[in-house]
């Protein structure tokens, strides 16, 4: 699907570019916390395009510049993302960066082991030109390192391409749920989107009609291109659960970051009506799945003074195995986000056949068409029925076909889209 604008015609089916230079900065500013979606989004074009016979080549900057990989260092590094490869030491140099977490110190040390060449910014253009062919393509996929710097550098070197992934347009349509600046930092990377990407890449429709939206009062708008994101389902893994954790009675699972857009104080508040009205039978578990995050002071207190042994139990830092194993036994992945730009959790749950409830939003229908329960608002009391009929399994035979009938997308089908482009 390609957008409407009018920046530079596409064609499908074009001849490959003599080399892809992907830009890797956030997944190295994320060294040492758990991925995000966007981090498994910029992991898996550097796991595949190094698959690929075009060569690659990864850039990232670092607070003591930019330095470039060549394929020994994308294996380098691709081991350490994924756990394969310990990080190293820090060297000499990180002393220069006190202030920055130690993993992140680790992760520019190692970057600089293993670099084919680094440079300061005012010399990124002359480093780019010497090591990668005229004609090169430049992909971003991180929503970091989006910049005026980056982007002249790599048309001054003779790139032939910027393709730039948008995930959402929420910081625009949601700002109430942003942490400070990011509003005023997205606003200002799609600024950046708009003048200088010749391709937009998009996870749905939905988000290329939201990002487009916001760009079209100020002129013309870079042709997009729309992949669904490959789900990669990890092996339901019980081992590495809790020790002791009890599944015999009837749970739910919410996943993601705790922040305000993703409705755990919807969920706190159901659980606390429940408990409240025993005719309802007992309460079930709910297992909170995700790292704490930002301006939700709220919760976090609620969910400091809950009772150690109590039904609502916080898993920050569960392996994705152990995760697969949490959904794939529970009576339901809870999901009251008021906005996603693709939403990976009800996609995997669906996939491993786990009922969904979530918002009816735009993306799911777009994705799981009637498959999930779908819930019109965030009200405690429509909820409460929710979970109630899922908990007794009353989930409708027609979903339940469609539910074990659905093939998530992969990251082959999403490539065999883009790389007709780029």
């Amino acid at each position: 699907m390609l957008g409407d604008g009018t920046k530079l015609d596409i064609t499908t089916n074009k001849a490959p570019p003599p080399a892809r230079l992907l830009d890797v900065t956030r997944l190295v500013s994320r060294a040492g916390r758990r991925p995000t979606g966007v981090d498994r989004v910029e992991f898996a074009y550097l796991r595949y395009l190094s698959q690929q016979p075009e060569p690659l080549f990864a850039i990232a900057r670092t607070s003591l510049g930019y330095v470039l990989l060549g394929m020994e260092g994308i294996i380098g590094l691709t081991a350490r993302i994924d756990g394969s490869c310990p990080w190293g030491a820090a060297d000499l140099l990180s002393k220069l960066t006190r202030n920055k977490p130690k993993a992140i110190r680790q992760a520019e040390s190692d970057l600089r082991r293993l670099s084919l060449a680094r440079c300061l910014p005012r010399r990124l253009p002359k480093m780019l030109a010497h090591h990668l062919p005229h004609g090169f393509a430049y992909l971003n996929t991180g929503h970091s390192n989006v910049t005026e710097r980056m982007t002249k550098a790599v048309r001054a070197a003779g790139c032939g391409q910027i393709a730039i992934f948008v995930h959402d347009a929420i910081p625009l349509d949601f700002p109430e749920t942003q942490s400070h600046g990011a509003p005023e930092r997205f606003r200002t990377l799609l600024s950046h989107v708009q003048n200088d990407a010749d391709l937009v890449i998009y996870n749905s429709a939905h988000s290329q009609e939201r990002a487009e939206f916001y760009m079209r009062p100020l002129g013309s708008i870079p042709p997009g291109v729309v992949a669904f994101l490959g789900v990669d389902l990890a092996t339901p893994d019980t081992g590495a659960l809790p020790h002791g954790l009890d599944l015999s009675q009837p749970y739910f699972v919410v996943l993601g970051t705790i922040e305000p857009r993703k409705g755990h104080d919807l969920l706190l508040d159901v659980w606390e009506s429940m408990a409240q009205n025993p005719k309802s039978g007992p309460v079930p578990n709910l297992f909170i799945c995700g790292a704490r995050g930002w301006s939700n002071r709220a919760v976090f207190d609620r969910l400091d003074a809950l009772p150690e042994n109590g039904p609502i139990q916080e898993f920050p830092r569960l392996s994705d195995g152990a995760i697969a194993a949490l959904l794939k036994g529970s009576n339901g992945l809870l999901f009251p986000s008021i906005a996603e730009g693709f939403g990976l959790p009800p996609v995997e749950a669906t996939a491993l056949g786990t009922p969904v409830a979530c918002l009816d939003l735009p993306i799911y229908r777009e994705i799981l068409g009637d498959i999930p329960v779908y819930a019109e608002e965030t009200d405690c009391y429509q909820w409460l029925n929710i979970v109630e009929s899922l908990t007794k399994g009353h989930v409708g035979e027609t979903k339940t076909d469609a539910r074990l009938a659905y093939v998530a997308p992969t990251w082959k089908e999403h490539f065999n889209i883009v790389l007709k482009f780029i």
